[in-house]
């Protein structure tokens, strides 16, 4: 997939700018620092570099990572003792894991009685042909070749992401879990800046589906 240089400046942009939003989302949810901090499915670090300056202790996740600030390890690979950190952060990182229930029994493992996990997630779930579709619209309008159909990128998203009321059912054993705020999360999915004006507006309007979604979650009593 070709991208022109215009292009990839917008979504470096659109890069940044999760990062300060997804920032806000996750302080607003967080302790006060000094708080221990575990990332899961950290990516390269951006998210985890803005709480370290803020104060927090953190320790970001991702197997796939090659940033020299997160461990290149899954959750169940991480070695820590029970209650280690006053915060879970899982952005974009859940409806991946496999296997999921095992996942979510050490998530609140880790978790001091006294934590909560915060989570920011693309619901498969919500995803349909209609969002399928807007997502192409906007990728051919960014100047991008996508020759797939809506229907089959549906089918093959569902094929192997968690729903978010899978997540959701696995978790609820182990977490008091809040209700999920629902909105854009199409404009954040490999698209330079600039869609998420037009997401939500259609969402508003009942064109589009909310895909994205934002929850906390409380251990239970151990």
């Amino acid at each position: 997939m070709r991208i022109r240089a215009n292009q990839a400046e917008g979504c470096a942009t659109l890069r940044s700018l999760l990062v300060t939003e997804v920032l806000a989302f996750v302080r607003a949810s967080l302790p006060d620092p000094p708080a221990r901090v575990l990332e899961v499915g950290a990516g390269q670090g951006e998210l985890a570099a803005e709480l370290r300056n803020a104060g927090y202790d953190v320790l970001a996740i991702d197997p796939s990572s090659s940033s020299a600030d997160v461990k290149p390890v899954t959750l169940d690979q991480l070695e820590c003792a029970p209650g280690s950190f006053d915060a879970i952060v899982a952005v974009v990182s859940l409806h991946h894991v496999q296997p999921l229930p095992p996942a979510c029994i050490k998530l609140a493992a880790l978790l001091h009685n006294s934590g909560r996990l915060i989570i920011d997630e693309f619901d498969i779930g919500a995803f349909d042909e209609r969002a399928a579709a807007w997502w192409c619209q906007q990728q051919a309008a960014a100047g991008r070749d996508h020759h797939h159909d809506q229907s089959s990128i549906v089918a093959e998203l569902r094929s192997h992401l968690h729903p978010l009321s899978r997540i959701q059912a696995e978790l609820a054993p182990q977490f008091i879990l809040g209700d999920p705020i629902r909105g854009a999360y199409l404009y954040r999915w490999d698209l330079p800046h600039g869609f998420r004006e037009l997401e939500e507006l259609q969402i508003a309007r009942g064109q589009l589906p909310a895909t994205g979604a934002r929850l906390l979650a409380l251990p239970r009593h151990r």
